[in-house]
């Protein structure tokens, strides 16, 4: 019986070290919640730019006839709406996801659970069998010595520490199982939402597609029309290209023209103070008994490096900037991707580049910034803090503002009203004007535009959350 015991011990000894060890790391839910939040946060940015839309096309529709601006607000609200559908169908499968590995974990927590569950039993039938005390002192003090009887001692208060432990791990177990049922059920009834949302989402789009349709169908009847009052547009647009490169221009040889004062002016600093050096060497000279002659070099050690910098030929293409300047152009490319929206609320309605018109095919637009469309009497904000350097009337009906930030320049137009003044420094978010309202199109809109010397840059690049 004593040996019998003894396999007893040493089964349930190794089986002790065998379920200690297996911490299995599936138990563990993953920490990482990142890409899920991505999602959650984009679905809603999303709805709110549907929203915006909504309230924009609303007011669009109050002139009760199609126009090229309606069409363009309506083309954005279904490319929105497909997006939210991308967006729904990720979320589900980042939920199916969960599903199946919650079915794993719970399958494999159940079998764990059998095992431990048999153990137990086993445990229990020993036990039982060997409760009384006089088996315990018999095993005690059949040692062969002091060691072996301090030894067997310990081992049976660890067997029966084990034993407690082995309950606990099966309740531990069990509440794990219940845990991921409820969870489990979690994922089902929110893959049921977002099914249900994305079937929703569906069903909006064509009814959708039917407007949009009825609305180019309206257009293309009118298509000579239109397409006359494009090639206005399109040459008005390249007019103000133009007119903004010319404004650009005349500011950078403004700077050089400051730089070049400044440079003459350092220059007879130099002059000046090398002529009062040379004066005050012959002086010294003339009251030494051996006159030494002064070097021909007009090299003077003590004249400040900034004064005998060498001339600089300036490109009338780059600004010359101070270490103010560089150091807000270096700030302003900072925060590319991060820079505040030019309006409280909006939509970007046309991109930026070359692309074909909505309604006529073939018809090619070229846009040097990005359209953000907004709701009527909304006002244009400084997208950085800066200089205003011009501010004009533009081709295309309105004013713009350009505002300098070092190198870069922020360029505003189809202004309505301007609240700033050329010179005048400007803050971050600081209003600069309302934006116009095209009562023919029922639209309001203004075009932002970003430039690096004379390079027009991707305006939804910069902005945050433009893309």
């Amino acid at each position: 019986m004593l040996c019998q015991f003894k396999k007893n011990s040493v089964f349930i000894f190794l089986l002790l070290s065998f379920l200690f060890f297996l911490s299995p790391s599936f138990l563990a839910q993953s920490s990482n919640k990142n890409p899920k939040k991505e999602l959650e946060n984009k679905k809603k940015r999303i709805n709110d730019e549907i929203k915006e839309i909504n309230s924009i096309l609303s007011k669009t529709k109050a002139n009760k006839k199609s126009s090229i601006g309606n069409l363009v607000t309506i083309n954005l609200r279904l490319q929105k709406r497909q997006d939210l559908i991308n967006t729904i169908s990720a979320e589900l499968k980042s939920v199916e996801s969960d599903i199946f590995q919650n079915e794993n974990k719970q399958i494999q927590l159940k079998n764990n659970l059998i095992k431990l569950k048999k153990e137990y039993a086993r445990m229990l039938v020993f036990a039982q069998r060997n409760k009384d005390a006089y088996s315990s002192l018999m095993f005690i003090f059949a040692s062969s010595d002091f060691n072996q009887a301090y030894s067997r001692l310990k081992y049976m208060q660890q067997y029966s520490e084990y034993r407690k432990k082995q309950a606990l791990e099966i309740i531990n177990n069990q509440n794990q199982i219940s845990a991921y049922i409820i969870e489990l059920n979690d994922h089902r009834h929110k893959k049921n939402l977002l099914l249900g949302n994305e079937e929703e989402e569906k069903q909006v789009i064509k009814f959708e597609k039917v407007e949009q349709e009825q609305v180019l169908s309206e257009l293309q009847k009118k298509e000579k029309q239109l397409k006359a009052e494009l090639q206005k547009k399109k040459e008005a647009a390249l007019q103000l290209q133009l007119d903004i490169r010319k404004l650009i221009e005349e500011e950078v040889r403004r700077k050089s023209v400051q730089a070049a004062k400044q440079f003459a002016k350092q220059k007879e600093q130099k002059t000046n103070l090398i002529k009062k050096s040379n004066e005050e060497q012959k002086k010294l000279n003339s009251t030494e008994t051996k006159i030494i002659p002064a070097p021909k070099s007009d090299k003077i050690e003590n004249i400040p490096k900034d004064i005998i910098k060498p001339e600089k030929k300036e490109n009338l293409f780059v600004p010359v900037l101070t270490e103010e300047a560089e150091a807000l152009s270096i700030d302003f490319e900072s925060n590319r991707g991060k820079l505040p929206w030019p309006v409280a609320k909006g939509i970007i309605c046309e991109p930026y580049g070359e692309h074909e018109h909505p309604a006529i095919k073939g018809f090619m637009i070229l846009n040097s910034g990005i359209e953000i469309c907004a709701i009527k009497g909304m006002q244009a904000r400084a997208v950085f803090e800066g200089e205003v350097t011009s501010i004009a009337v533009s081709p295309t009906g309105g004013k713009l503002v350009i505002i300098r930030h070092g190198e870069y320049l922020s360029v505003y137009c189809n202004l309505a009203e301007v609240f700033v003044k050329t010179g005048q420094k400007v803050m971050l978010k600081q209003s600069i004007g309302i934006i116009m309202h095209d009562e023919d199109e029922g639209k309001t809109s203004m075009n932002l535009q970003i430039w690096k010397g004379q390079k027009t840059m991707d305006p939804s690049a910069w902005l945050f959350n433009a893309r």
